[in-house]
């Protein structure tokens, strides 16, 4: 928990006038009983009156202090706990925005939603309770001993009573709701994940008619949520009659002793109200610091979950500045790289070579498992390669500072991502400061002009959280046209061409070749259609490379190639695929010959 202090250190000057309230606050509040005491000792005994105006106006003077420094020292404990918060929360989003993906799967998004917002929240409530209260309550509990002692020195052992009963109460909650506060935020974390899951399952829980299974799923989770926090309620709510009944003993303690003493002496009066209410005062810093107590727990919980996140470190670090001169022509090499996964044993990737230069387009294609995503994800540095060397421009991929790297890169994802906002603003995702003129020209490229000319308000047409308010294809086409609105160097399409039909999927190839002429595109596809123009097709099964060619070569050299091939043709289109093979065979062959002969 105190390790989160650190963000405090911006609103110190804040603190200190806090700290000058409260001491203000304390000194005022027990003033008022040791000059109600000397009024009846010294005023109302005597029959003093101008004694009693003089001290009563002090007394009002000083409680309207008092009032004042408790206006201030709470507006800055809700202002510095507040600005906290937002430090703290933005400080584990940005740790969060910055994970790579193997940093992520550490966590499960649920838990980091919790983290971010349940999480800080509860520590947020306690700070402003430990700003609020911290000082405060020693001070009005020391002060106040001290002062009941001089006042009435033999009814001091009541204060020692009331303290070591409100004590152990306090002792008996904590032991037995702390070791509930862990196992709270963990169901709280599977109950956003089970929200979250079913939320964007949606589609898939009503096609199959499960929405019973997954109630009862929820309701299962939720009923032990439950049950947990009635036994913590119920523990936390012994606190309250614990503290009346020690409070009320308290007070009925000070008026039989009080009163004994009296009939000794009547001048004892004063002496034994000042002493009663700084008892009073004694009670209520003790309950307000077991109320802290028992808070501080639960948030220490929360602030152990938070540290888990800022002090995880980057499983790929990167470079401050990018270390070299890349090459200005744009190109993508791999040199025997290998690939596995954390805690796998198999390789994904085993000694993938190839080179992917400008101008030209290099297709991946392979059967489901077969590497091909994993070795896309590879060159943006989504994952650090187990050995092997990529090079970007001619330069290491380890040798890019993030953006640097980044920005040559123009991603397109399996799946379609859109951001709440408009259609203009999803396109300019990658290049903020594109003109509107830009922004059209990569629609029309993507074929998604046609549908956006449909729309009301065109460009300017709202987008829902994750898209869901457009087609799948259309989601997809957006996508693209984020990534060519870019205008990198290498294009990345990791099968991103799904969505579409083939008339649109061979309007857009075509569209792309007019501004990929001086760029890298690597294209992954499951359909032979989409990558049979390619200029290098890049063959992998089991994650090694077993073809690297043209369409037309490789189906005369390698089989895995030729396999997927007839699985998407009809018998007649395979054959005649064949045919036009091993007519470019012989033709190479017989220019081969030539050569020989010359």
């Amino acid at each position: 928990m105190f390790k989160l202090f650190r963000f405090l250190k911006p609103y110190w000057w804040q603190v200190i006038l806090l700290t000058i309230a409260t001491v203000v606050q304390v000194y005022t509040t027990l003033m008022l009983p040791a000059l109600m005491a000397d009024i009846i000792n010294k005023g109302i005994v005597p029959g003093d009156i101008n004694y009693i105006w003089m001290t009563g106006l002090l007394m009002v003077g000083l409680a309207l202090l008092s009032a004042v420094a408790s206006l201030v020292s709470s507006y800055f404990s809700a202002r510095v706990g507040t600005s906290f918060a937002k430090d703290l929360r933005t400080a584990v989003f940005t740790k969060v925005i910055n994970f790579n993906i193997l940093d992520a799967k550490d966590f499960s998004t649920a838990s980091l939603i919790t983290r971010t917002t349940n999480d800080v929240s509860q520590v947020q409530n306690v700070v402003i309770m430990i700003l609020a209260l911290m000082l405060r309550a020693p001070l009005f509990c020391i002060i106040s001993i001290v002062m009941a002692i001089q006042t009435a020195p033999d009814m001091s052992w009541i204060i020692l009573v009331g303290a070591v009963a409100i004590l152990g109460s306090v002792v008996l909650i904590m032991s037995l709701v702390m070791p509930k506060f862990k196992i709270f935020q963990n169901y709280i974390d599977k109950i956003t994940l089970l929200t979250r899951e079913n939320l964007t399952g949606l589609r898939v829980i009503r096609a199959f008619n499960n929405e019973g299974l997954e109630k009862k799923k929820f309701v299962r989770t939720n009923d032990v949520l439950t049950k947990l926090l009635i036994f913590i309620d119920k523990i936390m709510e012994l606190q309250n009659p614990l503290i009346n009944i020690i409070f009320n003993g308290t007070t009925l303690l000070c008026s039989w002793v009080g009163i004994s003493l009296l009939s000794k002496d009547f001048s004892y009066l004063g002496n034994m109200t000042a002493f009663a209410q700084y008892v009073t005062h004694v009670m209520m810093s003790f309950l307000m610091m077991s109320l802290l107590f028992v808070m501080l727990p639960r948030a220490n919980v929360s602030a152990h979950r938070i540290n888990d996140i800022l002090k995880k470190m980057p499983k790929i670090t990167w470079r401050n500045k990018t270390h070299g001169v890349p090459n200005k022509t744009p190109s993508v090499e791999f040199k025997n790289v290998d690939f596995v996964y954390p805690q796998a044993e198999e390789k994904v990737l085993d000694k993938v070579s190839f080179r992917a230069v400008a101008g030209e387009t290099t297709a991946f294609i392979g059967s489901t498992g077969s590497g091909k995503s994993t070795l896309i994800n590879l060159v943006p540095r989504f994952y650090e390669a187990t050995s092997g060397e990529i090079l970007i421009n001619g330069l290491s991929v380890k040798d890019y500072e993030k953006k640097d790297l980044m920005e040559r890169i123009g991603f397109v994802p399996q799946r379609g991502v859109l951001f709440s906002g408009t259609i203009k603003s999803n396109i300019k995702f990658g290049a903020p400061n594109a003109t509107d003129e830009q922004v059209r020209k990569a629609a029309r490229i993507a074929q998604a002009e046609s549908f956006i000319e449909k729309l009301p308000e065109k460009y300017n047409s709202h987008i829902a959280q994750g898209g869901t308010n457009v087609s799948g294809g259309q989601k997809q086409r957006l996508s693209i046209a984020r990534a060519i609105c870019k205008n990198p160097d290498i294009f990345i399409f990791d099968d991103a061409f799904s969505a579409l039909d083939m008339k649109t999927d061979r309007k857009l190839r075509e569209a792309l070749k007019d501004i990929t002429g001086d760029a890298v595109v690597l294209i992954v596809a499951q359909r032979v259609s989409t990558i049979k123009e390619a200029d290098q097709i890049v063959v992998l099964n089991n994650g090694k490379v077993v073809g690297k060619g043209k369409h037309l070569e490789l189906l005369n050299t390698c089989p895995v190639y030729q396999e997927i091939v007839k699985s998407q043709l009809s018998d007649q289109e395979y054959e005649g695929e064949l045919k036009l093979a091993l007519k470019l065979a012989k033709k190479d062959l017989n220019l081969a010959g030539k050569v020989a002969n010359a």
